[in-house]
């Protein structure tokens, strides 16, 4: 089985989602992980952003990056900025790319008004990253 990590700053939103997506979606074929550089709390908009369609991270936490050295993936993505400055390099196996998301923690307006910035990033993974780890690692079919 293949292997990923997802990184971003926090932990808290896109990261989450990608891992429960990917877990999810490939299951059996990949085995996702997600970490922060700065970890915080899980956002209850992604847990309600993923609720929505049947996937329930609501017991996940925020894992900081160094829970994961020395574990070889074999792709390791981040999906912030900050990420990719803080983590120039994974040291281990395994490619690393970058992905990058808006941060849906930063949108304002109405509670229906955020949990669409986070369906819009949650749909964004399932539509575009999905697809891109399976050229990258080389999965076939669904």
């Amino acid at each position: 089985m293949k292997k990923v990590l997802f990184l971003c700053t926090e932990n808290a939103c896109r990261s989450q989602m990608a891992e429960a997506l990917t877990n999810k979606l490939l299951a059996g074929k990949v085995e996702a992980h997600s970490a922060g550089t700065r970890p915080s709390a899980v956002n209850p908009f992604a847990v309600e952003s993923l609720k929505e369609i049947g996937i329930d991270i609501s017991g996940a936490r925020s894992k900081h990056v160094d829970e994961f050295k020395g574990r070889n993936f074999d792709l390791v993505i981040t999906l912030c900025g900050g990420a990719r400055e803080i983590c120039p390099f994974w040291p281990g196996q395994g490619k690393r790319i970058h992905f990058g998301l808006d941060d849906p923690a930063k949108a304002k307006g109405t509670n229906d008004e955020i949990l669409s910035s986070f369906n819009a990033v949650r749909d964004r993974i399932t539509r575009e990253l999905i697809p891109l780890l399976k050229k990258e690692l080389g999965i076939e079919g669904n």
